[in-house]
C-alpha cells in the first residue's frame, strides 16, 4: 500500500473532472474523525409534532397548527404550522404528514380520518381511513399517513390539514405527539 500526503488535489488544467478510483474500486473510506465538506446534504429539513391535542370541527377540513413538539428546522423555514421553501432551495422534496385522530371522548364512533398535504393553500395529496357504521364498526382512533415526492420552488408553502368525521356529530381531536409534519430536500 502506498501513502500520498498532500494538502490539495486538483484536476489538470483544461479538465473539469477529477476521478478518484477506478471501476475496480468498491470503497473509498474516510479515517475515523475525518469529515467531508462541500458535499450536498438532505437540507433543508424540518419536523414537528403536535404539541397539544387540537379539536377539529366535525366534517370540516382544518389546518393543523402548533406542530412545535420535538421540532427540527435546519433552515429556520418551519414555524410549527407552515414550511416555506427557502430562497435558492427549490427542487425535489420528500414530504410526510401523519394525522392521528381520537374519537374517544365523543362516543368512540369515528367514521373517517383524512390527512392532507397542502402546497400554497391547495391540496396536493391525501390519504384516508374510513369505517362503516354497519354493525357498530366504528373507530376509537386512527392514524393516517400521507407522503410523496414533490417538486417545490423557493417560496412554496407546505401545510398539514385534517378531516375527522364521527357518527354522533361531535368534534374529535388530532392527538398530540402522534400527529406530525416533516420533509427534506432530496440530494440530486
Amino acid at each position: 500500500m502506498s501513502k500520498l500526503e498532500t494538502n490539495t488535489i486538483d484536476n489538470i488544467s483544461g479538465s473539469s473532472t477529477l476521478t478518484i478510483g477506478d471501476s475496480n474500486t468498491s470503497t473509498i473510506a474516510l479515517k475515523s474523525g475525518a469529515t467531508l465538506t462541500n458535499f450536498p446534504t438532505n437540507t433543508p429539513y424540518f419536523y414537528g409534532e403536535l404539541a397539544s391535542a387540537q379539536t377539529l370541527t366535525r366534517a370540516t377540513t382544518t389546518k393543523i397548527a402548533n406542530l412545535t413538539n420535538d421540532e427540527l428546522d435546519s433552515a429556520t423555514a418551519f414555524d410549527g404550522t407552515t414550511f416555506t421553501v427557502p430562497s435558492g432551495q427549490g427542487g425535489k422534496y420528500y414530504l410526510e404528514g401523519v394525522l392521528t385522530s381520537n374519537y374517544g371522548s365523543i362516543g368512540q364512533d369515528g367514521e373517517q380520518t383524512i390527512s392532507f398535504l397542502y402546497k400554497n393553500g391547495s391540496e396536493i395529496k391525501s390519504a384516508k381511513h374510513q369505517q362503516t357504521t354497519a354493525g357498530g364498526a366504528n373507530m376509537n382512533s386512527g392514524t393516517v399517513t400521507v407522503s410523496g415526492l414533490f417538486n417545490l420552488s423557493a417560496g412554496d408553502t407546505i401545510e398539514l390539514y385534517g378531516y375527522l368525521q364521527d357518527v354522533n356529530g361531535g368534534n374529535a381531536t388530532a392527538q398530540a405527539d402522534r400527529t406530525s409534519l416533516m420533509g427534506y430536500k432530496i440530494i440530486e
